[in-house]
């Protein structure tokens, strides 16, 4: 028996819980619970269950009332609905509400039961094999374009890391269990920067001014973003957040569409706060100043999120010495991937090569040091942790 995948048991009749645990036991790893809410506490506790079998007939939370709330907390686990009433409306509604894999009537034989648990263990590996999959092949797509970034456009890619630290102390700060679209639209917020004409690009690149139809072209650049990410599965809600990077609360800003307010997808208002957070921060403000000139823009962020901003980042502006990063001297030759920059990286003629802050992954690194052969590079470098 594998230790993950554990299997729970629902009914209120304890007679019929101790008959399939004890000849199911040598077969299979099993816990139980007499109603719906004693469920949901061990799926919070316990949890994650591989399947879960709920008898449809139990006082305080029926069977299907349970699977929905089964479904909506842990959508991987396999559900079985065991009922002694096989009416045609019990067994559409636990089809179509609770999602059901398989549908037992009562009594149920013990063999029945122990083939039905066997193929909804399997139908679990199969729906968890896939998502981690997927979830391989999207962090693999992320850390390709933004190996990308890094070399098309390292300014954006600076401010990128910088947005990544914002977005991971808020999620940590508020205990957000999904904060992965945040992450990955802060690594991924300037890739429509791509569509550029390298003409434009390069002028965005050297900080050089633009003309008027330049910069119509980059504040397009979110959507074309969007619509770069919009066709990959799980990015959807990435997307989402890119395209809405520029939009107001109150309607105004870009995309010039009639959204605002709630309607503004709400990881996006979160984003929007966030980004002109830092983006100030790279013109020069500190934490304390970048926010009290948000809190100033009236109209331009949800009040609640820019609320729950100040409250996170003056946690975070108020850390005791012990509670900072260490900062360490290191070598060219020794710099590491996924060290973090805690001071300018300068040729011995002064020319910044990059900022404070940067992440140092494969390819900056590489970057680094191919510059560094033809340009030495002022050593130490300090990096922290």
């Amino acid at each position: 028996m594998r230790p993950d995948l554990k299997i729970l048991l629902v009914d209120d009749e304890p007679n019929v819980l101790a008959a399939f645990q004890r000849n199911l036991r040598q077969r299979f790893q099993i816990d139980t619970a007499t109603s719906g809410p004693e469920a949901l506490q061990k799926l919070e506790q316990h949890g994650p269950y591989a399947v879960v079998v709920a008898d449809m007939q139990m006082p305080e939370m029926n069977g299907l009332e349970l699977l929905v709330q089964v479904e909506a907390r842990s959508p991987d686990t396999v559900r079985i609905m065991l009922t002694g009433n096989a009416d045609q409306k019990t067994a559409v509604d636990a089809v179509n509400r609770g999602h059901v894999f398989r549908f037992l009537n009562k009594p149920c034989p013990v063999e029945l039961m122990a083939q039905t648990l066997q193929a909804a263990l399997h139908q679990y590996q199969l729906i968890t094999a896939e998502r981690e999959l997927l979830e391989r092949t999207l962090n693999g797509t992320i850390r390709l374009l933004t190996e990308v970034l890094s070399s098309a456009h390292p300014v954006a890619f600076q401010i990128s890391q910088r947005l990544r630290q914002a977005v991971r102390e808020y999620a940590s700060f508020f205990k957000l269990k999904q904060s992965w679209d945040l992450e990955a639209a802060a690594l991924l917020f300037p890739l429509g920067h791509l569509t550029l004409p390298p003409a434009v690009l390069d002028k965005l690149v050297r900080s050089l001014p633009l003309d008027p139809k330049e910069q119509e072209l980059v504040e397009r650049t979110p959507e074309m973003g969007a619509n770069l990410l919009a066709h990959i599965p799980r990015l959807e809600s990435v997307a989402a957040i890119l395209r809405y990077q520029h939009k107001h609360y109150d309607g105004s800003g870009l995309p010039a569409d009639r959204i605002a307010g709630e309607d503004i997808p709400a990881a996006a208002r979160v984003f929007k706060v966030l980004r002109d957070m830092v983006e100030l921060e790279v013109q020069g403000q500190d934490r304390s100043q970048a926010l009290a000139i948000l809190q100033e823009r009236q109209g331009w962020y949800d009040p609640r999120v820019l609320q729950s901003a100040a409250a996170c980042f003056d946690v975070f502006l108020h850390k005791t010495p012990a509670d900072q990063p260490t900062i360490r001297s290191r070598t060219l030759d020794e710099l590491a991937v996924g060290q973090v920059l805690a001071s300018d990286v300068e040729t011995e003629d002064g020319i910044l090569v990059l900022k404070s802050g940067t992440e140092l992954t494969a390819v900056v690194l590489q970057r680094l040091r191919n510059f560094a052969a033809l340009n030495p590079v002022k050593e130490p470098i300090y990096v922290m942790g």
